[in-house]
């Protein structure tokens, strides 16, 4: 799948002033819950992560990386109150487009509705796995099963929100992931 950046290049440039681009530092709320969502981020560079607080206790429910898209889906659809924050993690490059224009742009170009049902439907299927493993598997499974398929996740997510996205506290996932380190070298 060819990805924004690469399809925003074959467009005229029409096409390509809906979208504009942001620089964002790390540890910034590009969305917080309770707002509602008006903007479409594209991903060039970075990593965030889209978080709900439920009474304090943080719950990370998905991170963005390079060519991905985010934006509290629900709230941008049905314009009201997102339940989600978006935060980057690192210093992020963003492409954005806002709500209105996402309609024109859409009709303007079947490629880009292509790539956003694309981005969506990976989103849920990542959804339905989390849901999932939450419910099936142990801590232990859960993380042993992120290191398996998702390292460069494990490398660049500070370990709180690698916590948070498990179900776990940081504690609990420096003890699993000391034993799981302990297994590496006696095998």
């Amino acid at each position: 799948m060819t990805d924004l950046v690469d399809l925003l290049k074959l467009k005229s440039d029409q096409e390509q002033e809906y979208w504009y681009q942001r620089s964002v530092p790390a540890n910034t709320t590009l969305l917080y819950e309770g707002d509602i969502a008006d903007k479409v981020y594209f991903v060039k560079r970075g990593a965030l992560r889209l978080w709900n607080n439920d009474d304090g206790k943080d719950i990370t429910l998905q991170f963005f990386f390079e060519g991905q898209i985010v934006t509290s889906y629900e709230s941008f659809y049905l314009q009201k109150p997102s339940m989600l924050s978006i935060e980057t993690i690192e210093d992020t490059e963003v492409l954005v487009l806002d709500n209105e224009k996402l309609a024109l742009l859409m009709n303007e170009s079947p490629d880009l509705l292509y790539f956003i049902i694309d981005q969506l439907s990976k989103r849920f299927i990542a959804y339905t796995e989390y849901f999932l493993s939450r419910i099936k598997n142990s801590p232990e499974k859960r993380y042993l099963s992120l290191v398996k398929e998702n390292t460069e996740l494990v490398r660049r997510v500070p370990d709180r929100y690698i916590a948070s996205f498990l179900g776990i506290t940081p504690v609990s996932l420096s003890r699993i992931k000391k034993e799981f380190h302990k297994l590496i070298i006696f095998c």
